[in-house]
């Protein structure tokens, strides 16, 4: 076990965040996590790495995303619902599942919209907003950094 919780990942993101570094490499115990800003250093994307464990602790139930960011007013009129938290974001709750919206669905506030994934951590993001699903700007099981929008919602 790294010692880590899931609350200091999420205050090491906000730190990085809000600072001037570009790169972070920090290990811990058996975790390893290297984050880079886009476009510092390698040109391979930000990605928390965990190191091999003898015995993986079970990943436990989703649940919600904390810190969700409010919708982004887009142009036209509609909201653009942004992602809570850097990770792998899913448009399903498991593979072969049917995905939580399609485009031409209506949302409330509370509507399910995908899973993001963090070090096997796995946190449902609602929409945050009522409407219907106009886009769906990220593609699913791809890296999604926070603030990035994943769909776009028009005001019934």
């Amino acid at each position: 076990m790294s010692g880590l919780t899931r609350s200091d990942i999420d205050d090491i993101l906000r730190l990085i965040d809000s600072s001037d570094f570009d790169e972070l490499r920090l290990e811990t115990g058996d975790l390893k996590l290297e984050l880079r800003r886009r476009g510092a250093g390698a040109s391979a994307p930000a990605t928390p790495q965990p190191a091999p464990a003898a015995a993986p602790a079970a990943a436990p139930a989703s649940k919600p995303a904390q810190d969700v960011a409010a919708p982004v007013v887009a142009s036209g009129g509609g909201s653009e619902v942004p992602s809570p938290m850097l990770g792998t974001f899913y448009r399903a709750s498991k593979p072969g599942a049917d995905p939580f919206i399609q485009v031409g669905d209506m949302v409330s506030e509370d509507t399910v919209i995908g899973i993001i994934e963090v070090m096997k951590l796995m946190n449902q993001v609602t929409a945050g907003v009522a409407g219907i699903v106009t886009d769906i700007v990220a593609q699913d099981g791809k890296l999604v950094e926070h603030g990035q929008a994943l769909i776009r919602v028009q005001p019934a």
